[in-house]
């Protein structure tokens, strides 16, 4: 039986909450945590056209990249189709989750994907904006249990080193303890001074994994009341994190001809160019899903000469210009690259986990609002 829980919790190693923007309505938006989900459907936005689709297809799940709650509901009349849409989701037992900002900084996530999209080389975080810190555990078990502890510790995820798992260090000593009235120690007796043969066992792990490596430690640890020391390295640099990616392109193109790529690239039927200089030689290409604009000042910074986002605003399109920058503005529909990327990711979390009976699928609706009229 798999819950909406386990799939969030799965899914918030990968793409944690704390990585969106402040602000931004993420997580869970509609349902319960506890109910049990068996077909899983995927879409950039829940619109009332994709909530029919997923009554029709008999699911209990939808994921969405965008939140289908962005502004609080002032009232639940159900005379506004917004407030409809909700009655019908809960109506039919189906949850919604949301991934908006956190998936766009996310590695391996949004940003990503889009750069892959569009052929980039040498690509990198385009505005840094979470570094992961790095904790270390230290706790004390006889010397028969440190294997054992070891092993629990390594399958919570602790002790991943660059291409290495499992890593640990561990050394021996002697743990004393007198054991008071009311105890029930694991060794020796009470009121009487005890010396145990310990083994201290080390390890290292992403701040991320912390409650589930100390569930694995308090789990395994055969003592009544484990000692153990939990702190945060200051010599040490975890995963980074943030918005948007820059690379350059695969081969050399002017921004005209880079526009026409993109548009290829991402089947759009019309797209915007906003430049003075559309024969320039395209030198080095930032990319950031959905309405981006505000963070072409950090384009700038990366010293990008093209910018592909979506939603560019008239007067931010003259700030670009002003500086030197062109940017591509090919929708904010693109992010619907979510449902062909996040499916067959969701697919292999499920054959490592055991989720037999959880069916993923893509949304097969199309909820761009936009037409173009040529």
């Amino acid at each position: 039986m798999v819950r909406v829980k386990d799939f969030i919790r799965r899914f918030e190693q990968f793409a944690p909450q704390y990585l969106a923007e402040s602000g931004d309505p993420v997580g869970m938006q509609l349902g319960s945590t506890e109910q049990t989900i068996h077909r899983v459907l995927v879409t950039l936005d829940v619109r009332p056209e994709v909530v029919k689709e997923a009554i029709a297809k008999k699911i209990d799940f939808i994921f969405a990249h965008h939140p289908v709650i962005f502004r609080p509901a002032k009232n639940l009349v159900t005379d506004d189709p917004q407030n409809a849409m909700y009655a019908e989701l809960l109506r039919h037992h189906i949850a919604v989750y949301a991934a908006h900002t956190n998936l766009d900084s996310a590695n391996g996530g949004m940003n990503d994907w889009l750069a892959q999209q569009l052929q980039l080389k040498n690509v990198q975080i385009l505005q840094p904006n979470y570094q992961r810190k790095i904790k270390k555990l230290a706790t004390y078990v006889p010397e028969a249990n440190a294997n054992g502890m070891r092993q629990a510790l390594a399958a919570a995820g602790a002790g991943q080193l660059g291409d290495y798992s499992a890593a640990s260090f561990s050394y021996a000593g002697t743990g004393r303890f007198t054991p008071n009235a009311g105890a029930k120690p694991f060794i020796g007796q009470v009121d009487q001074a005890e010396a145990v043969a310990e083994t201290k066992v080390e390890v290292v792990f992403p701040e991320a994994l912390t409650n589930a490596v100390l569930a694995a430690m308090f789990q395994t640890h055969p003592y009544e009341e484990p000692a153990y020391d939990l702190f945060t390295l200051d010599n040490a640099s975890g995963e980074q994190f943030g918005i948007g990616r820059v690379g350059e392109p695969q081969q050399a193109m002017t921004i005209r001809e880079f526009a026409k790529f993109t548009q290829d690239a991402f089947a759009v039927q019309g797209l915007r160019l906003v430049t003075q200089h559309p024969d320039e030689l395209v030198k080095r290409v930032a990319v950031l899903g959905g309405d981006g604009g505000k963070f072409y000042p950090a384009v700038l910074q990366q010293q990008a000469n093209v910018f592909v986002t979506g939603d560019v605003y008239y007067h931010t399109a003259h700030d670009m210009l002003a500086a030197g920058l062109s940017a591509i503005d090919p929708g904010h529909h693109i992010e619907s690259i979510v449902k062909t990327k996040a499916v067959p990711l969701f697919q292999e979390w499920a054959r490592v986990a055991g989720w037999n009976d959880v069916t993923f699928m893509a949304s097969a609706l199309s909820t761009d609002p936009f037409t173009f009229i040529v």
